[in-house]
């Protein structure tokens, strides 16, 4: 058992199983955040209600200087630090790791995403270092732990297989009725529905690509669900074919929400959205990772034409919706569950992140 202390930017929601859970493993955990309850909700966040403690610190520029007196408390075996080469203060633990004596585990994607395909091929010298010092690492999915591990092959390093609170319960979820009965009542009329559930803040989200397979797509057979609230969302109401929820919070609603819908569809900026359609059992339909349209790490649980469908550009994808089946989106959503309840639930993650922690 570790008595460890964790920082990260803030803790959403999604997180506060994966946390309640690694406490009950531990001897003690205390958390700690450098991003303040305001500025998390600002950003669009639906942030824990978990108690946290907060670091004072300096942020300029992406630049962040953390107050680590509380880190280097005696009373933590270790300390689980955000893979981030931009927070000054992380430099400076790892640098004096023989005066703290505070064994330090790295959390993070490993990559950056905005600089995916660059970096996959050579991959950032300032992480490289960083993670060199390290005593162990956390990557979120196996894609990038094996990059690594392929240059730190004796490095502790494991990939969490980043998964979301509640999981369980999605994947458990069934409808008592008919699915029809639902689209009576919610006035959907189309065949075939896609379901979109993500917030309209980034412009890498690629809305004009959503918007384009709209309008290319026979309204008449293929309705839309909109889930999420945002700056760059736009108007959907001049879609008869769309409807548009908003943000949901009412877990029911939403449970039906994904109930009707036959496919997840985003077509871009893709991250644990990958992970609730498939627990839903909705195959993912997205397009490839490119220099235009970018992805998250957790893009790799997609395996086209497996559990969801990857499209090189809008002809192809309009070709390949099209082509889809009402019963090929049914095998590819049930393979999606089954990959859900094999490799991404909150027991996994925990494990995986605890085979670290107590090598410390």
């Amino acid at each position: 058992m570790k008595s460890i202390a964790i920082l990260q930017p803030y803790v959403p929601h999604y997180r506060n199983e994966f946390f309640e859970s690694l406490e009950k493993n531990l001897r003690r955990m205390d958390i700690f955040v450098y991003n303040t309850l305001e500025m998390a909700k600002k950003n669009g966040f639906n942030v824990s209600d978990k108690e946290i403690g907060y670091l004072p610190n300096i942020s300029v520029k992406g630049i962040l200087i953390y107050n680590p007196f509380y880190l280097t408390k005696t009373q933590y075996e270790g300390l689980v630090l955000p893979l981030h080469f931009a927070h000054i203060t992380t430099w400076i633990l790892l640098f004096t790791k023989r005066i703290h004596k505070k064994k330090l585990v790295l959390w993070g994607q490993g990559i950056s995403v905005k600089r995916y395909l660059k970096e996959e091929k050579q991959p950032d010298w300032k992480l490289k270092l960083m993670i060199n010092m390290a005593d162990g690492v956390l990557f979120y999915t196996e894609k990038e732990k094996k990059m690594w591990n392929d240059r730190f092959p004796n490095k502790m390093m494991v990939a969490l297989n980043n998964t979301l609170s509640g999981v369980k319960s999605i994947v458990d979820y069934k409808f008592p009725g008919l699915k029809d009965e639902l689209k009576r009542k919610y006035g959907i009329k189309e065949e075939i529905i896609f379901i979109f559930c993500a917030r309209f803040e980034s412009i890498y989200r690629r809305i004009d690509l959503l918007l384009n397979t709209i309008h290319r797509l026979d309204s008449d057979k293929f309705g839309f669900i909109i889930i999420g609230n945002g700056k760059n969302k736009p108007d959907f109401s001049l879609y008869p074919n769309v409807y548009d929820y908003g943000a949901v919070y009412d877990t029911e609603k939403k449970h039906e929400l994904f109930t009707m819908a036959d496919a997840y569809y985003q077509p871009s900026w893709m991250g644990l959205s990958i992970v609730e359609a498939m627990a839903y059992g909705k195959a993912v339909l997205t397009f490839q990772r490119s220099e235009e349209t970018k992805q998250g790490v957790e893009y790799a649980y997609i395996k086209s034409g497996e559990n969801g469908l990857l499209f090189s550009d809008m002809e192809d994808c309009i070709t390949q919706i099209e082509r889809l089946s009402i019963e090929e989106m049914s095998r590819l959503g049930s393979n999606a569950r089954e990959f859900v309840k094999k490799f991404l639930t909150i027991d996994k993650m925990v494990n995986n992140a605890l085979m670290v922690i107590n090598s410390l």
